[in-house]
């Protein structure tokens, strides 16, 4: 695991030109979905959302107002192999996953699709995200319902009648048919590690953006 958290240091130092192209075209927030899913009489519910480093994906929902806790882990393929080695070799099924727990009564399964689109991840990007390669770190959404699926392809929708980006989206929605969170070190990670290279390089500016663009959603402080 080491060796893999080594690598991924080296590339966001190697590669900083594109992690700062990157930051700089999702610095723009994206229209509100047209379709939504409020569910304001319940408690709690889940959004399971991949879009690279789950590093970066956790920490910019941790500071989403509404969101009660953030979980790192795979989503896309089996039990036995959601281990953080064992789907960096590419061939797992995985994506890096992030399970977002939110109260509907604060923040919409749509707002987080806003966010999510906006600067959580570049969704023009096919099987990589920055410097990370392999279909791990694809963009998907992994809906947990058919209003979950609808809202999602409505937005994709949305977003590609608008030409809301200079490319295609290539965001994968797929059935939710498990979660798996990853190992203890990769949880809160951003928080624990603000100063990583591949942090400092690759997602606090995400965090910059999500405070800039999403006033009304951002709380607590930059780590």
């Amino acid at each position: 695991m080491f060796a893999a958290l080594f690598q991924r240091s080296v590339f966001a130092i190697v590669l900083i030109s594109s992690a700062f192209i990157t930051a700089c075209a999702q610095a723009a927030a994206l229209p509100p979905p047209a379709t939504d899913l409020a569910r304001p009489n319940t408690p709690t519910a889940t959004a399971v959302f991949a879009g690279g480093c789950f590093w970066g994906v956790e920490g910019v929902f941790e500071h989403v107002k509404g969101v009660k806790d953030v979980v790192s882990g795979f989503a896309g393929g089996s039990k036995s192999t959601a281990h953080y080695e064992t789907v960096s070799r590419g061939d797992t099924g995985h994506a890096e996953s992030v399970r977002i727990t939110y109260d509907p009564a604060q923040v919409t399964y749509g707002k987080l699709l806003q966010v999510f689109f906006s600067v959580a991840h570049d969704p023009t990007e096919l099987n990589r995200q920055g410097p990370d390669e392999g279909t791990q770190y694809r963009s998907a959404i992994f809906y947990a319902d058919a209003d979950q699926k609808r809202v999602a392809e409505a937005y994709i929708a949305q977003l590609t009648g608008a030409k809301s980006f200079r490319g295609k989206i290539v965001t994968k929605l797929t059935p939710l048919d498990g979660f798996y969170a990853a190992e203890a070190e990769h949880q809160h990670f951003l928080e624990h590690n603000p100063n990583y290279p591949y942090i400092v390089f690759n997602d606090m500016p995400k965090l910059r953006n999500l405070k800039s663009e999403f006033p009304e959603l951002w709380t607590g402080k930059m780590p």
